[in-house]
């Protein structure tokens, strides 16, 4: 079985990503360690950024996963800067500040370096609302997808239609084809 090392300290986004490797009998194994996240203005440059500064420090292949909230009424806000606004101001910071209803996106960059760099994006659509439900990490809890908050589905229901794991899908229908 191919594995690849997901270099990340968030166990969240390894669990959902284990999953869906499975399903192209493939295996994903965290590497508990950071990276300098650079503040760009696009997930693809952050990952690019990350993905560099890893070649020499961790084994290959390897991949990475920046994600970001983006809602439309704002210009896009918080989106590559989300984990800064989300340990920043929190879940609830956001809504006060944006208002329920919103329009907004999920997106995912997974990068990967096996001979080369690869990239991999994912986006999904939704609106901002109150705080619902106990699962997931970060934004999932005002996250609403056709009713439902991210944080409401187990990983099997998320990993179906996220932002992650439509770049996870892209990302390990490439791998499966390099074993």
């Amino acid at each position: 079985m191919k594995t690849f090392n997901f270099i990340t300290q968030n166990p969240g986004k390894v669990a959902e990503l284990q999953a869906k490797a499975r399903e192209f009998g493939l295996e994903i194994v965290q590497v508990n360690a950071r990276y300098p996240e650079l503040q760009a203005d696009t997930l693809e440059e952050v990952v690019q950024h990350g993905l560099s500064y890893c070649q020499e420090k961790f084994p290959r292949p390897f991949i990475i996963e920046d994600s970001g909230l983006f809602i439309d009424d704002v210009h896009g806000f918080p989106g590559p800067y989300s984990s800064y606004v989300h340990k920043t101001i929190g879940n609830s910071g956001v809504v006060k500040l944006i208002g329920e209803g919103r329009p907004a996106r999920f997106e995912s960059a997974i990068g990967s370096y096996y001979r080369d760099f690869k990239l991999f994006h994912g986006r999904v659509e939704g609106r901002i609302v109150s705080s619902r439900g106990h699962r997931g990490f970060g934004f999932d809890p005002i996250f609403e997808y056709e009713g439902r908050t991210f944080a409401e589905m187990t990983v099997d229901e998320k990993n179906a239609l996220s932002h992650r794991s439509k770049a996870a899908e892209l990302f390990l229908e490439w791998a499966s084809t390099i074993i």
